[in-house]
């Protein structure tokens, strides 16, 4: 079965064009749909979801099902759902193909590190994973702003001819069309259409930088998943649970108290050693920070994107 993982954002070409071109095998697609925003792009995504929807049943004739992403901005929150549904289609036998070409970026990113991190824990199944991205044949932006240039020249054509006195576009029609009520929504669009095109010259696309959580900028880890061994998981979730410690000593009491072992120097050698694994020289889901003759303990970035991917998983001290 071959499973189309396709983040909706404002593209429709981009996310089924070349799978019918190309003529792909598609059986089921799970489309996943942005839940903030404004409300007209909300709206607008959701049309194109819908359109999809049919289009791909219709012309590819696979199985769809629309997922929500609650917050398109939150790339942790992201790639804890890549990361769970990636591994539900595989454990499905399903063949994973996942779009990157649409929806904002952290949605994107997220799902393809952690299709990338998953092939790295699933040896065996990564060539059933994909992740792949589609160029546009044209961008819209430009073209738009083209028409909108010509739309204000014509505006400014037809302004100076009302000016003028040309009867054929100033006549009564009862204050509707013609006069002084066309002249002033002339005046408004013009207005508008100059602002909007001294925008675009000045800053593309877009404007400004949102402020998600208190920050402008959304960090995207490159997560790698390495195989971890029942101990370094007993650890990581250890972590996970309680944050950071003041020492490794302290978390290994902890640990200890939480598997009802004994408290022994050679436990505390074994905490010590596989913290050693997981940090920074090795594979990167632990930080220490020296203070005094100890080191503060707590998850990385990457260590916390691992807790929050395997945390429905079983867990064993053996």
């Amino acid at each position: 079965m071959q499973t189309h993982v396709v983040p909706v954002g404002f593209d429709y070409d981009r996310l089924i064009a070349p799978l019918v071109r190309d003529q792909l095998r598609v059986d089921r697609v799970i489309l996943l749909e942005g839940a903030i925003g404004s409300e007209a792009n909300v709206q607008y995504s959701r049309n194109l979801a819908g359109k999809l929807e049919t289009d791909f049943r219709n012309l590819l004739g696979a199985t769809t099902e629309r997922v929500t992403v609650a917050d398109v901005y939150d790339y942790d929150a992201a790639f804890e759902q890549a990361y769970d549904l990636i591994n539900a289609e595989l454990d499905a036998d399903a063949e994973v193909w996942v779009n990157v070409s649409a929806m904002p970026r952290p949605v994107s990113f997220a799902f393809a590190t952690a299709a990338h991190s998953i092939t790295l824990e699933r040896q065996a199944d990564r060539e059933r994973i994909h992740t792949y991205y589609t160029a546009p044949e044209k961008y819209l932006e430009t073209e738009m702003a083209e028409e909108l240039r010509d739309s204000r020249d014509l505006l400014a054509t037809v302004r100076d001819r009302l000016d003028d006195g040309d009867a054929d576009l100033g006549g009564d029609m009862d204050g509707q069309i013609g006069g002084d009520n066309l002249r002033e929504r002339i005046d408004d669009h013009l207005s508008g259409a100059a602002e909007l095109l001294s925008e675009f010259d000045e800053r593309g696309t877009t404007i400004g930088a949102k402020e998600i959580d208190g920050s402008h900028i959304v960090e995207l880890p490159v997560a790698s998943f390495s195989n971890v061994k029942p101990f370094e998981e007993v650890i990581l979730f250890e972590l996970g649970e309680h944050g950071e410690f003041e020492s490794v000593s302290e978390l290994a009491q902890a640990l200890a108290n939480e598997l009802g072992e004994e408290y022994t120097d050679s436990f505390r050698s074994k905490v010590i050693y596989n913290v050693d694994r997981l940090g920074p020289g090795g594979k990167g889901y632990v930080e220490q920070e020296s203070h005094g003759k100890s080191y503060r303990t707590r998850l990385s970035r990457i260590g916390e994107l691992w807790v929050r991917a395997h945390r429905n998983g079983d867990q064993s001290g053996e």
